[in-house]
C-alpha cells in the first residue's frame, strides 16, 4: 500500500498535507490513508463538516460509510475547516480510487505563523510501523 512521505500521518489513519501559508495561518489537507479505505472496503457516503467549524486533533470531523462499517474521521491540527470536498457528495468512492489526491475530505486553516503544523505528526516510516504492528 502506498504511504507518500511528502505529508504526516495519524495513528488514527488519517493524512495531513500542509497546503500553504497565507495571511490567515497555513492550509493543511486532511484524508484517510490508503490502509484505512482499504481495510474499510466500498465506502458509499462520506459525512464532512460545514465550512467554518472549529477542529482540535482527535475530535471527529466527519464520517466514511463503507459497505462494511462506519467509521469517523478525527482532525490532525487545530484550526478552522476552511474547505470541504464537495466532490465526494456525489462520488464517495473517490476516497477508495485516490485516497491521497482527489479523495481528500478537508481542509483546515491552523491559525498562525511559520511552523509546520503537521510536525508532531508521524512520518510515512512511522505510520508504516504503525500499520505493520497491526
Amino acid at each position: 500500500m502506498a504511504t507518500p512521505d511528502d505529508r504526516r500521518y495519524t495513528d488514527q489513519h488519517e493524512w495531513a498535507l500542509v497546503q500553504g501559508s497565507g495571511g490567515d495561518g497555513t492550509v493543511v489537507r486532511v484524508g484517510i490513508t490508503d490502509h484505512a479505505q482499504d481495510a474499510l472496503g466500498d465506502i458509499v457516503f462520506v459525512q464532512l463538516p460545514e465550512v467554518g467549524a472549529d477542529v482540535a486533533p482527535g475530535t471527529a470531523i466527519g464520517e466514511v460509510e463503507s459497505t462494511k462499517s462506519v467509521s469517523d474521521v478525527y482532525s490532525p491540527v487545530t484550526g478552522v475547516v476552511s474547505a470541504v470536498n464537495e466532490a465526494l457528495t456525489d462520488a464517495p468512492e473517490t476516497v477508495n480510487s485516490d485516497p491521497y489526491g482527489a479523495g481528500w475530505l478537508v481542509e483546515v486553516t491552523v491559525p498562525g505563523e511559520g511552523g509546520d503544523p503537521t510536525a508532531e505528526l508521524l512520518d510515512a516510516a512511522a505510520y508504516e510501523a504503525v500499520v505493520s504492528a497491526s
